[in-house]
């Protein structure tokens, strides 16, 4: 049987499996296909995939429409079969990667996965793991468990890390126009792996090794953590400070180096801020190195949200009303702009402690309009009628999408609390009261001009 080759690739006569059809495996798979590639997209959970079948997507950043092109044309099919890796040349693992509840990477996810590649990939595959993890996971669970079964390194498998970096709702980088970091486990798997990405993706980086792709991920995002905590620091002084952190950086912005501009909010929300930096921190740890600007980093970003619940507490105060028995409406609950991503959303947070200390809490959320909480409950978005909004106590704006209307927010608002400067200064007409957080939100909040 014909092992993998650069010109095999080249030809687009390899076969390409993807195992994990979510976030990052299924627009994987669809730019395989679009590209001339025979894809496999492969996951062990049926409803996903017969829904999938029929040309329904889940994910945001794929239409239904594109997705029918490729199953129509037959480069792509679905499968929950373990069998039909068995005729891929290059398998690629795209698998949850959480962390356990003392904040420990969880990696039965990849380990399964592997396991099932064992049991059912041919000689001479390429296999390419993607999900976040710590340095070393390439070589300690891939390469490790595929020699144990008596697969030779260079001969019979070769391996590669290179990390996604899917940003869920960006409509400008997406799977292909984002450059791709790759990393092999030797010279042979580097080259293999960079000629597979490179007919996907405009710009690939190869690395001389695995460590350094899973470590370039983990960089990326705990630069990010660290920067959110710091200007949410910032923001809470600010605070105290009577000053307006808002246009301190816009301010500070305009320095054209040595400044990058970060922004406070309610908290950090995905998949990758709050749980990569600890990936990096529990495997500093299993070297003895202990690093305090992560831990310090993630102990103010995950604090953020019972700040803004104590805002709220604030803001009600200074107009006489109680938090228990209030009616607060969360407007945006997916974690980012122009998403429907719920994961480690910090909306989902404030919406549990509202509810703690009494209130009556609703929530509106087009893109977002369901969510399950720490119970099991399911519950719903109300539908986005601007009149209604004059009927609570607090509006609390968490996430901007483009399908608000912030004009008619403002108009329809007897009170509101803004996160994230989504109304900015931009008032007219008549007056509102209205605070924010980084603006003397521990004082008397301001009559200010409104929408």
């Amino acid at each position: 049987m014909e092992i993998i080759s650069k010109e095999k690739i080249l030809k687009k006569e390899a076969k390409i499996a993807i195992m994990g059809m979510g976030y990052v495996g299924l627009p994987l798979a669809v730019s395989f296909a679009k590209n001339g590639f025979e894809t496999i997209g492969y996951d062990v959970n049926s409803k996903k995939i017969d829904s999938l079948s029929q040309g329904i997507s889940d994910i945001e950043d794929i239409s239904d429409e594109t997705l029918r092109v490729r199953l129509e044309n037959g480069k792509l099919q679905l499968t929950t079969n373990p069998n039909s890796l068995l005729d891929a040349d290059a398998i690629i693992i795209c698998v949850p990667t959480p962390l356990t509840k003392s904040m420990e990477p969880d990696m039965r996810y990849i380990e399964v996965a592997v396991d099932t590649i064992k049991k059912n990939a041919k000689k001479g595959v390429l296999i390419s793991l993607e999900s976040t993890t710590y340095p070393g996971t390439t070589r300690e669970i891939i390469g490790a468990a595929m020699e144990e079964e008596g697969f030779v390194l260079g001969t019979d498998f070769f391996a590669c890390y290179s990390p996604e970096r899917v940003d869920p709702g960006n409509k400008i980088f997406q799977t292909e126009n984002t450059p791709k970091v790759v990393g092999g486990l030797d010279s042979a798997s580097k080259e293999l792996g960079e000629t597979l990405y490179s007919q996907v993706i405009r710009e690939v980086v190869a690395v001389n090794s695995t460590e350094v792709a899973e470590m370039s991920k983990l960089l990326e995002n705990t630069f990010r953590s660290i920067n959110i905590a710091f200007i949410n620091e910032m923001a809470l002084l600010c605070e105290k400070l009577g000053i307006d952190i808002w246009e301190t950086i816009e301010a500070s912005s305009t320095k054209p180096f040595g400044f990058m501009k970060f922004t406070p909010g309610p908290g950090i929300g995905g998949h990758c801020i709050p749980l990569d930096p600890m990936y990096l921190s529990w495997k500093a740890k299993s070297k003895n190195f202990y690093s305090r600007f992560i831990e310090l980093a993630h102990e103010i970003n995950h604090l953020m949200p019972e700040k803004m619940t104590e805002h709220v507490v604030e803001t009600l105060n200074e107009h006489r009303k109680s938090i228990n028995g209030s009616h607060i409406l969360l407007v945006g609950m997916a974690y980012k702009e122009n998403s429907n991503d719920l994961r480690e959303s910090p909306g989902l947070q404030i919406f549990e402690l509202l509810r703690k200390r009494g209130a009556s809490v609703s929530f509106c959320d087009p893109k977002a309009p369901r969510f399950i909480d720490n119970q099991g409950d399911a519950h719903y978005s109300i539908p986005l009628n601007y009149d209604d909004f004059s009927s609570y106590d607090l509006v609390v704006l968490l996430t901007k999408h483009d399908v608000f209307d912030i004009a008619k927010i403002g108009e329809n608002s007897t009170l509101i609390l803004d996160t994230k400067d989504i109304l900015k200064d931009s008032y007219e007409e008549k007056k509102r009261t209205y605070g924010k957080i980084g603006n003397q939100m521990n004082q008397k909040s301001q009559e200010v001009p409104s929408y």
